[in-house]
């Protein structure tokens, strides 16, 4: 038995709102299948006093808009335009005003003392400038607990889970600090890089709460995580904007602001905006989380061109890769951004539609990822076995290794999905159960390499 045209443009528009309301932070799965209930009632009465069943569609998830701040969301969402949504106020919130302003007061007072705490060392003579080294190491132990324990009390963390995750921030505090490491050592220059990463899973784990062990809630970070790095930027670019005016405006007078900024604004602004960026993107959630997919959809395509461009040459010129510690980090920030625009298109995908070329497109994107990275790991296995092991050569090769992984696996399972063998949820759950893999081999990178290549 087929079934009617109608019927199935309604699923499909159900299934939509019901993925919108799924990727909400503050609704479980089971409220959505309740409000999911309750809309199909609202038509089903509709469609009996003699509407069509789209616009029974429209009139129900309307109705449920003065029921429900989430549903009335959606109805506004996909009524405006984008850039109406960034330039209008929200006439209507989500929330009470009165918590809307407590989580401005305590937002800013956590970046208040995010700048508080990386000046402290000041005060027993470590200084930026004749210190970079100390700061670089304790970076992310200024601001990422304080972000951590911003979302601990914003989701209600349980005492349990509250007592054991201010530990891996006491553990890498220790360790950071206690770390014979040689003067301009490659060990310490790869602990302060990959401390953030390690430790950026603890925030996960804050943000998602008890919803850390579903795939909904660490996918939802990821989204916070891209929407975060959208609004740093935006705020580092109007820092930088501000600065230039400053230094014009107070060098015609014949005041010089270099101290000032790399003593206290650089500094404090830059664990400060981390904090505040992360309340903006909870607080204007609803707006900035379109425009990750948005950007992915532009770079894609400019991506896999690029690759295919590359593959292209390789081929054509036949010459080999010589890797240097400069291009193993580009190959590395290379499968880094074709993973973060999987990512992000998987997050923005709706499950309920059927493949489309952009899904083609992403297959193409990493298949040509893995094959450039195929070509860089012959080149780094060659250059180990002439000239042996390094710290960089080993950080290098497992960051290599991990990310190689995980692209692999993932254009397995598209593929199964593009040829119906597989549904989008397993890459989905993929990407989602790897998250601790990247933050574990940091963690080895931190507490391991420096021991095991002599601090050097």
């Amino acid at each position: 038995m087929s079934i009617p045209e109608h019927a199935v443009s309604l699923e499909e528009q159900i299934a939509r709102w019901r993925s919108y309301l799924a990727r909400r932070q503050a609704i479980h799965a089971v409220d959505v299948a309740e409000l999911e209930d309750h809309l199909r009632e609202q038509i089903a009465r509709l469609v009996e006093a003699g509407l069509a069943t789209d616009e029974a569609f429209l009139v129900a998830v309307k109705r449920m808009g003065e029921l429900d701040a989430l549903s009335r969301e959606f109805a506004r969402e996909h009524s405006e335009r984008l850039w109406k949504q960034l330039v209008m106020p929200r006439t209507d919130p989500a929330q009470p005003a009165s918590l809307a302003r407590t989580d401005a007061v305590v937002a800013f007072a956590l970046a208040l003392a995010a700048a508080v705490l990386i000046k402290l060392p000041a005060l027993f003579g470590l200084t930026v400038e004749a210190n970079a080294d100390f700061y670089a190491r304790n970076a992310s132990l200024f601001v990422l607990p304080l972000l951590t324990g911003y979302f601990a009390w914003k989701r209600g963390l349980d005492p349990i889970t509250l007592r054991w995750l201010p530990m891996p921030f006491v553990v890498a505090a220790v360790l950071a600090n206690s770390y014979p490491f040689a003067p301009g050592s490659n060990t310490e220059v790869l602990a302060a890089l990959h401390l953030p990463i390690a430790l950026w899973l603890m925030v996960g784990i804050g943000y998602a709460g008890d919803r850390w062990s579903q795939v909904a809630g660490r996918m939802d970070f990821v989204r916070f995580s891209g929407e975060l790095f959208i609004y740093y930027t935006l705020i580092a670019l109007g820092g930088a904007v501000l600065m230039a005016f400053m230094a014009m405006i107070f060098g015609a007078i014949g005041v010089k602001l270099e101290f000032f900024f790399q003593s206290w604004l650089l500094p404090c602004g830059a664990v400060g905006a981390i904090v505040i960026a992360a309340w903006l993107v909870e607080a204007k959630q609803s707006v900035i989380e379109n425009m990750a997919p948005v950007l992915t959809q532009l770079f894609t395509p400019l991506c896999t061109a690029v690759l295919l461009t590359f593959l292209g040459t390789v081929l054509w010129t036949g010459g080999g890769v010589d890797i240097e510690r400069n291009v193993l980090i580009a190959f590395d920030l290379l499968l880094g951004l074709v993973l973060c625009l999987l990512l992000y298109s998987v997050s923005a995908r709706d499950h309920s539609l059927p493949p489309g070329p952009f899904d083609w497109l992403r297959v193409v994107l990493v298949v040509s990822a893995l094959l450039a990275d195929a070509v860089a790991l012959w080149a780094i296995a060659a250059r180990i076995s002439e000239f042996g092991f390094s710290p960089n050569r080993v950080a290098a090769l497992g960051e290599n290794v991990v990310l190689l992984v995980n692209l692999a696996w993932s254009a397995v399972l598209y593929l199964r999905f593009l040829r119906g063998r597989g549904a989008f949820a397993d890459l989905e759950r993929w990407q989602t159960n790897y998250l601790p893999i990247y933050a574990g081999w940091a963690a080895v990178v931190v507490t391991v390499f420096p021991p095991v290549f002599g601090y050097v």
